[in-house]
């Protein structure tokens, strides 16, 4: 029980700011494009309330993947639809990355404070605790970004792909997102879609905590 009270205070902090930065980067660069909607829904913010889906934080305490509600977006609002989506939907993935890189930046700083300091508990009792966040912070910010950029829709990933096909072949491929979720559930399910990202997000790990 106390093992798992623990668990909770060392993700709960970085996966709050993970998904609710990703969702207000959506929004964001949305509204810097000329669509209102996100603001007009009250979604640009960083209230992580406001962008939180129940079972998609639920589902990454159990799975180690999960989502938000997705920001609302109008692509009538854009000057060019299918290129301004491509911009949108890369914004989230893309904060997520400098999220982890931030993160591991930080646990290096840690670090080095916990090697040229003197012992004391108090310091322990700090940098402890802080380490295992900002390591979690990484992992959690790496999760995101790797699995968004999945070419499967809904994900981000679908959007930035559909932003660099012609335009037919796009709508062709835009068809297919109502099929997107029941496919990412038999993937998830099947352990294709662990197989899949988990790789890629140890090497990256890897690469930033080295």
């Amino acid at each position: 029980m106390n093992d798992t009270i623990a668990q909770f205070i060392i993700l709960a902090p970085p996966l709050l700011l993970a998904l609710t930065v990703h969702e207000f980067s959506h929004g964001y660069v949305a509204f810097r494009l000329g669509d209102p909607t996100a603001q007009a829904n009250g979604r640009l913010t960083l209230n992580p309330l406001k962008h939180l889906d129940p079972l998609g934080t639920l589902a990454f305490f159990i799975f180690h993947i999960g989502w938000a509600k997705p920001v609302p977006v109008n692509p009538n609002y854009f000057k060019n639809p299918q290129k301004d989506m491509l911009w949108v939907a890369l914004a989230g993935p893309a904060t997520n990355l400098i999220l982890a890189v931030v993160s591991a930046l930080m646990i290096k700083i840690v670090w080095l404070v916990g090697h040229n300091i003197p012992y004391s508990a108090l310091a322990e009792l700090i940098l402890v605790p802080l380490s295992h966040t900002l390591i979690a912070s990484v992992w959690i910010n790496l999760v995101l970004c790797i699995f968004n950029f999945l070419p499967i829709p809904p994900l981000d990933g679908s959007r930035i792909l559909a932003g660099i096909l012609p335009p037919e072949l796009a709508r062709s491929y835009a068809s297919i997102e109502k099929y997107g979720f029941v496919l990412l559930l038999v993937l998830a399910v099947s352990g294709v879609l662990s197989k899949m990202i988990i790789p890629m997000i140890e090497y990256a790990n890897s690469l930033l905590l080295s």
